[in-house]
């Protein structure tokens, strides 16, 4: 899977985020919860969510 089928979210955003790839990929997403340092992909806060197909 290439990086920009990828959502990173924090917990505020991870709804948001779920629905956007719903629409966009429209599969069903896999929700990992992450230990790596990432950014949300919404907001500058770290994320703590991996959606991916």
């Amino acid at each position: 899977m290439n990086e920009e089928n990828i959502i990173y979210s924090c917990l505020e955003h991870a709804e948001l985020a779920l629905d956007d790839f719903v629409n966009n990929e429209e599969k069903a997403p896999q929700l990992e919860k992450i230990e790596e340092e990432k950014k949300c992909s919404y907001c500058e806060k770290a994320a703590e969510y991996k959606i991916e197909a």
